[in-house]
């Protein structure tokens, strides 16, 4: 006897029409974009989707990512047929003070683990969520509705390639292969055997549909849900705006709502109004494997008299912090033997995840592993960060924490030269709504830093540097977010210089040379650049009268310097000069490149000397 898909039908008509009726309401949205995926949404929210709509956080529900996000007029009239939302509500779709956003958003609803929008996002942090999943021993899915329009991100295949190479079979890719893109045809129209090919070499498994066929829906989903190794991709057919004679498959309808009298056409096609409320599974309740048992925090110690990077302390402080926190992770890419995360990855091989050279899918692994409750730390020169950029970005969107650790910065890593050499890293991480940023000059200090982070919400940034330092604090000193610490000070200094990392070193030596010609400078390790220290600049202004000299291994722009800068906004302005790379840096010596920049010891020294 075969299945009576009468109810599905009625269902997937209901989504389509109200996807037209919330965005006609706004005047703005994406209609056509919800409509297409609307039988396959309709089979999973009823008969796959596992889910307890009053405990979004339960640790067994499925989660569902919406990467195509301009599609949520579908996803929020999901909410409506799951009766968690009402049509009300519906109808308040990019009102102001409105839950219903015009990208889903998790800082409004509950039942969105993450912020998507920018294309190409959902799939990798998908991959973090199942890698999280198989390795809790939870039977949940990952279902990620993607657009063939974002099959072109690279970002994408990044996470293909690492769900197959995990064989995350938990993971289920939903493409919403209609065709047109926001100008036009995309890249492969409907051409299913190219993305099919491309992802069975991938190491996926795909399966082709007619995507408006809910018997061939209700097969696919099945047969994705039993895969045993491979992760699944069901490669749907469908027309941009189904179901409508005037919108289906016809150009120049992406992002454009209906107008009220297009809307009645519209609605009359299919049937009109229909408020079907669903009931949608619950998962079952399974315990997650044990986690190892917290051991007391050890954190390394290094001596005085001694040199140590901070790079390495990164990498020493993180068995302690895994040893004593068992729901930490740490991610790298393919740089571990540099970035010292393979220490980490000695202790506990089982939560260190290696994502190779691939930086975006590197932070969205991460923000995937945060979003289900791990303390997720990921590393990598920090140069490359820059290409993750659209990602970080979007994690503090979605309201998501996560650690980044970037080593090799500035031009003292040395030979290697400008290619590697992180000279904006301040500057964007500064950028990112609520972040935190951090410069550690001393193994102590970088110790006590990566620990304090597992317990700083948002998104936090670490700089390490590669060269070996001396030690400058004891194991017993603190270093609380926000804070300062003043090196060198007495009543008498007639300037202050503030420094942070490789500089800071410089700014000693420098200080030993003023010393000896009788001018006395304070010295400030600024090492929390975000949130800043106020008050110790401050400070040092009046104590100074106004001469600040910051120096700072990076470009001019937007960093320490701006920072410190900022710092007296609305106040009485002091005279601030900066130190900083102005030109572009080649090859040589850590120490040749630091003079060839000008924030050496000697060029600190000359400054101070033409400041007073």
């Amino acid at each position: 006897m075969s299945k009576d898909y009468t109810e599905l039908k009625e269902l997937a008509a209901q989504l389509r029409v109200d996807s037209i009726r919330c965005t006609t309401a706004a005047g703005s949205g994406h209609p056509t974009s919800s409509m297409s995926a609307a039988d396959l949404m309709a089979v999973l929210l009823k008969d796959y989707y596992k889910y307890d709509w009053k405990q979004p956080h339960n640790p067994n529900n499925d989660r569902l990512i919406f990467s195509k996000g301009h599609a949520c007029p579908l996803l929020y009239s999901m909410y409506k047929a799951a009766g968690v939302i009402t049509d009300s509500e519906l109808l308040s779709l990019r009102l102001i003070g409105s839950r219903l956003e015009g990208h889903p958003n998790p800082h409004t609803l509950p039942w969105a683990d993450v912020a998507t929008g920018s294309l190409g996002q959902g799939l990798p942090i998908g991959v973090g969520m199942a890698l999280s999943a198989k390795h809790d021993q939870r039977d949940f899915k990952i279902w990620v509705l993607l657009g063939d329009s974002e099959m072109a991100e690279g970002s994408v295949w990044e996470a293909f390639d690492k769900a197959s190479h995990y064989e995350l079979n938990n993971l289920v890719a939903i493409l919403d292969m209609n065709r047109l893109g926001q100008r036009g045809e995309t890249d492969l129209g409907w051409n299913s055997a190219a993305y099919a090919a491309r992802a069975k070499a991938f190491g996926w498994h795909p399966i082709e549909i007619n995507g408006h066929d809910i018997a061939e829906v209700d097969a696919a989903f099945a047969e994705a849900a039993s895969q045993t190794k491979l992760p699944s991709v069901i490669i749907a057919k469908t027309d941009k705006g189904h179901g409508v004679s005037f919108l289906s498959n016809k150009e120049g309808w992406h992002g454009k709502a209906l107008s009220p009298d297009q809307a009645v056409e519209a609605l009359k096609e299919l049937g009109g109004e229909r408020h079907i409320t669903i009931s949608v599974a619950k998962p079952v309740d399974k315990p997650a494997a044990a986690f190892p048992e917290a051991l007391p925090l050890q954190l390394p110690v290094y001596e005085f008299g001694t040199k140590e990077a901070t790079r390495k302390a990164y990498g020493d402080a993180l068995v302690a912090v895994g040893a004593n926190r068992p729901e930490v992770v740490v991610l790298d890419g393919e740089v571990s033997n540099s970035t010292y995360a393979d220490e980490f990855h000695k202790a506990y091989p089982d939560r260190f995840f290696e994502m190779y050279i691939a930086e975006q899918q590197l932070v969205s692994a991460a923000v995937g592993f945060g979003v289900l409750g791990k303390k997720a730390y990921a590393s990598t020169f920090a140069a490359f960060f820059t290409r993750a950029y659209d990602q970080i970005r979007m994690a503090a969107i979605s309201n998501a924490t996560i650690r980044l650790v970037g080593s090799h910065a500035g031009v003292s890593i040395g030979e290697d030269g400008p290619s590697q050499m992180a000279l904006e890293d301040i500057s964007m991480m500064r950028a990112v709504y609520g972040s935190t940023v951090l410069y550690p000059s001393d193994p102590n200090q970088t110790a006590k830093l990566i620990d304090q982070i597992a317990d700083v919400k948002g998104i936090t940034y670490v700089r390490t540097t590669r060269e070996k330092t001396p030690i400058l604090y004891g194991p017993n000193e603190d270093f609380p977010i926000g804070g300062s610490k003043l090196l060198k000070h007495s009543d008498k200094d007639q300037v202050a210089i503030i420094a942070a990392g490789i500089t800071l070193h410089e700014a000693l030596k420098a200080y030993e040379t003023l010393k000896a010609d009788g001018i006395a400078v304070r010295i400030i390790d600024l090492y929390s650049v975000k949130p800043i220290d106020k008050q110790t600049l401050h400070r040092a202004s009046a104590d100074t009268a106004g001469k600040l000299l910051v120096v700072e291994d990076h470009w001019y722009e937007g960093g320490l310097g701006d920072a410190v800068l900022e710092a007296f906004a609305g106040a009485p302005a002091p005279t601030i000069v900066k130190l900083a790379v102005a030109i572009m840096p080649g090859s040589g010596k850590p120490a040749e490149l630091l003079a060839a920049a000008g924030i050496d010891a000697d060029h600190i020294v000359a400054a101070v000397k033409k400041m007073l």
